[in-house]
């Protein structure tokens, strides 16, 4: 194909494109215009209006549950924020880059040592991996210190009435008549199942698909990749991306129109009021991630990853 027919095809695909996008928002902006009104007119019947007050939309927590969120969770808020988005980032530049800068060869030698050929990745996917390394090892800390403070009886379900409570909050943000947010002493039910699902369900799925897909998987073991193929882990590993990207959306949304002084003083904090220290430490945090986001080029990235390997072009 000649360079000009390739100019006029893509000056020609970009109306189409910014079109489909503008019909995309549009359709968005109906669906959610409707679903405020469906939850309106729901909320003016009677039987609609009984069910919000048995189930108000969270659950009373076990007996012997913390009040208030520890100083541990604050730093685990940044670790894990500061984790997740430079992990999306070089998910998505390992899925784009057709033309790796770089490559990375494991040394075999230390502590690793195979009879195997060490295999030789881009630098996108040594990053990639090398974040998920600390991820892993950041989420074995807090789900430890989880267990331990009883921390986890905030975020996992103990009773069948989570559900109708999520339903009722469900309907409470709907109709834009959002409950009442507690989320020091106890979290909506909403609330509830989304930390429960992407601690307990998206991570470990993340985790399982990442190992499938990486080269510490043994090759050439018929039985393993019968029982668990690659395309399997394919399939999975980018729907629980995009679950990620949306909550980390949703959340971040929830957090700034919810009282946000408040809310960062609980997750950077460790405190409940409205002061400027939690939103300081959280601004800290995001120029941190922005910082390292613009430096986590091959440039910058080889003279590290030679520690651990060979680099070459």
């Amino acid at each position: 194909m000649s360079v000009p027919t390739r100019l006029k095809q893509e000056t020609t695909s970009t109306p189409a494109k910014w079109t489909r996008l503008a019909i995309w928002i549009a359709v968005i902006v109906v669906a959610m215009a409707v679903m405020v009104f469906l939850a309106k007119w729901a909320r003016g019947m009677e039987p609609v209006q009984q069910f919000l007050v048995a189930y108000p939309g969270h659950s009373e927590l076990p007996e012997g549950a913390p009040v208030g969120l520890p100083a541990w969770l604050g730093w685990q808020h940044f670790l894990n924020a500061f984790f997740i988005v430079l992990i999306i980032r070089s998910g998505w530049q390992v899925r784009t880059t057709a033309r790796p800068q770089a490559y990375w060869t494991r040394k075999n030698s230390g502590l690793i040592k195979t009879k195997s050929k060490p295999t030789k990745i881009s630098m996108e996917l040594w990053f990639h991996l090398s974040l998920d390394v600390l991820w892993m090892a950041n989420g074995l800390i807090f789900m430890a210190l989880l267990f331990v403070t009883g921390g986890w009886m905030r975020i996992v379900p103990t009773s069948w009435d989570i559900f109708p409570n999520a339903l009722s909050t469900a309907v409470q943000y709907a109709s834009l008549n959002w409950p009442t947010e507690n989320g020091w002493i106890n979290y909506n039910a909403l609330q509830v199942l989304s930390y429960f699902a992407i601690v307990f369900i998206a991570a470990p799925l993340a985790i399982i698909t990442g190992v499938r897909m990486s080269p510490i998987w043994p090759k050439g073991n018929a039985k393993l990749d019968k029982a668990y193929p690659m395309e399997l882990a394919r399939k999975l590993h980018f729907p629980v991306m995009i679950f990620f990207v949306a909550f980390v959306i949703m959340h971040v949304a929830m957090v700034l129109s919810t009282g946000v002084l408040r809310n960062m003083n609980h997750m950077f904090a460790a405190r409940d009021d409205a002061g400027w220290l939690g939103f300081g430490v959280f601004a800290l945090a995001v120029a941190v991630t922005v910082i390292i986001w613009f430096l986590a080029k091959p440039i910058f990235l080889r003279p590290i990853a030679s520690l651990m390997g060979k680099v070459s072009k």
